[in-house]
């Protein structure tokens, strides 16, 4: 099995429970990780034969900009987009970090982790 990785993408978006979180918003760090085969592509060197992840990049910024009050949902979103666009991947998992909520003491960030494994198309 083969990976691809986007990590430590920085987006800022407007997710939350408490109404000013919409407002005035925060950055998020994302973290995915996708299983497929890549073979074909290390052979051919056809951007067709494997996943960009320019567009996996594109699919994370667009869901984020959907506001949304749990970081869940906004990962469960972005799960079933990738997998709607690339059927091929077998596996997405996907980690959202808040690197602000407004919460008591200070921390790095809080941090949801979604993951999924799909059945082979035949």
């Amino acid at each position: 099995m083969s990976k691809i990785y986007l990590e430590d993408v920085k987006i800022y978006a407007y997710h939350g429970v408490l109404p000013e979180e919409n407002i005035i918003g925060t950055y998020y760090i994302l973290n995915v990780e996708l299983h497929t085969d890549l073979w074909k592509a290390s052979e051919s060197d056809d951007l067709n034969d494997t996943i960009s992840y320019a567009d996996i990049n594109g699919i994370l910024h667009g869901e984020m900009k959907i506001k949304s009050k749990l970081l869940e949902h906004v990962a469960g979103r972005i799960i079933s987009k990738i997998h709607t666009r690339f059927p091929q991947i077998d596996y997405i998992k996907l980690k959202i970090t808040k690197t602000a909520p407004p919460m008591q003491g200070e921390m790095k960030g809080a941090s949801i982790e979604l993951e999924k494994g799909f059945k082979p198309e035949n």
